[in-house]
């Protein structure tokens, strides 16, 4: 049996006294919850990925500062000599020899004009050629397969190529690393341009936009995602292809500075060489971030994965 109450809401059972459907089922007049003032702010679940900009950069900074520990383990406790692993500390000793010297900024500054250089024309050769195979069935057809053959060849084969082509000098080494960024661009942009949805393409050619209009303003904004990570993966290998073009043929840049010191046995200074191809590398990377934060702001596109 049961009673109900005349005061309130709530029904309780008339033997246990307890609100029926168990303790949770109790409810609250509304009025009375209204009043009870604002709910507490939500806590962040346990294992949630942190969202503010300096945590995720102290976060990224952990991996980076185990492996130099480790380094310098591995270089102090006999486990390695100096001749195969010199320490961090030597490492910076050599850097700053080459700064004192002017070697340093040469080195660097060549290598990042050829590779600025090599992946612009590359890229926007992959996003021309990329969008006419990609919206035109004949060019798919015709192109395609050759231009697939073509991308499983090695950077180095190119190397003795060019060299007889066009000589040892810069034009060489910048059409090798344009070579290595036009693959991955025209790659991307194709595939993705074949999956563009039509409907909306339709509509466009409705309010009568055709042509190169409706490739900028829909369609390549319609797969700008896809873009942006051929980007991304255009400048790894344009960076990758620099090392290729510089180990031969080459008196200055940060792959011309690793065959040289592996010839003098200047480890720290290959060692230096690897790690200024890695920071430069994630530094341009992060261009190509602020790159990607525009043309969110421009088209609103959803960030490249």
């Amino acid at each position: 049996m049961s009673t109900h109450s005349t005061s309130g809401s709530t029904t309780l059972d008339e033997v246990t006294g307890e609100p029926l459907g168990g303790a949770n089922a109790s409810t609250v007049p509304a009025a009375e919850h209204e009043g009870s003032g604002p709910l507490p702010p939500r806590r962040r679940r346990a294992g949630s990925v942190p969202r503010t900009r300096l945590t995720v950069a102290l976060l990224g900074l952990v991996l980076p500062v185990l492996l130099l520990l480790v380094w310098h383990l591995l270089s102090t406790n006999g486990f390695y000599s100096p001749v195969q692993l010199p320490q961090p500390s030597a490492v910076l000793g050599a850097g700053w020899e080459l700064l004192r010297s002017g070697d340093l900024w040469v080195h660097v500054g060549i290598s990042t004009q050829r590779v600025v250089v090599g992946f612009m024309l590359g890229s926007a050769l992959g996003l021309a050629v990329g969008a006419l195979v990609g919206l035109s069935p004949w060019a798919r057809i015709l192109a395609g397969p050759t231009v697939g053959a073509l991308r499983a060849v090695p950077s180095l084969a190119w190397v003795p190529l060019l060299l007889l082509w066009i000589g040892i000098g810069e034009n060489s080494k910048v059409t090798l690393v344009a070579i290595g960024a036009f693959f991955p661009v025209y790659t991307t942009v194709s595939a993705a341009l074949q999956h563009v949805d039509g409907q909306i393409v339709e509509a466009a050619r409705s309010f009568g936009i055709r042509g190169v209009r409706l490739f900028t303003t829909v369609q390549l904004p319609a797969v700008l995602p896809a873009v942006i990570s051929g980007l991304r993966l255009a400048l790894a290998q344009a960076w990758l292809f620099l090392v290729a073009a510089e180990l031969l043929g080459s008196s200055m840049g940060l792959g011309f500075l690793l065959t040289d010191s592996q010839n003098n046995g200047r480890t720290d200074r290959l060692l230096l060489a690897i790690v200024l191809l890695a920071v430069l590398g994630k530094l341009t990377d992060a261009l190509i971030g602020v790159f990607e934060r525009w043309t969110q702001h421009r088209w609103g596109s959803a960030p490249a994965t």
